[in-house]
């Protein structure tokens, strides 16, 4: 007892937190969730947005958050307060934005409201493609999650 102790107390035990995992092209799979990343170009480059898909299974994540971070002054910024998760979801964000934030975590809460997995980019992937239509974004990502595991 006194060993099993030991260990949880110097942290070789069991972990209790969420795992987190670094994303690190512009798609990503695990059980429960899948993601694909586009850029929709915008003529005025302040409109220019990137396009995080997500498609999660509700029964195993009740919500997602996504926030930047500024990985040097450990700044941040809430990008999307928790929402819920009704299969698939896409995520917007100003491109302009990861200048300051160039850190992207998207947390997944489970059904207890607790943070079951969370993945972070450090930018935006540099596979990422981008497109000046909306309907070829929309398909690219549709064909890119229905790839994933």
């Amino acid at each position: 007892m006194r060993a099993l102790l030991l260990v949880l107390l110097l942290g070789i035990g069991p972990r209790l937190e969420a795992a987190e995992v670094h994303g690190k092209t512009d798609v990503f799979a695990a059980p429960g969730v899948s993601l694909a990343w586009a850029v929709a170009r915008h003529a005025d480059e302040a409109k220019t947005e990137v396009v995080i898909r997500v498609v999660a299974d509700p029964a195993r994540f009740r919500s997602l958050a996504v926030t930047g971070r500024d990985p040097f002054s450990k700044a941040e910024k809430v990008l999307l307060p928790p929402v819920p998760i009704a299969g698939k979801l896409d995520v917007r964000l100003p491109r302009a934005g990861f200048a300051d934030f160039p850190r992207t975590e998207l947390r997944f809460l489970d059904p207890a409201g607790k943070n079951a997995l969370e993945v972070f980019y450090l930018g935006i992937p540099d596979t990422t493609p981008e497109f000046a239509e909306g309907g070829k974004l929309d398909a690219y990502l549709a064909s890119r999650v229905a790839k994933l595991p």
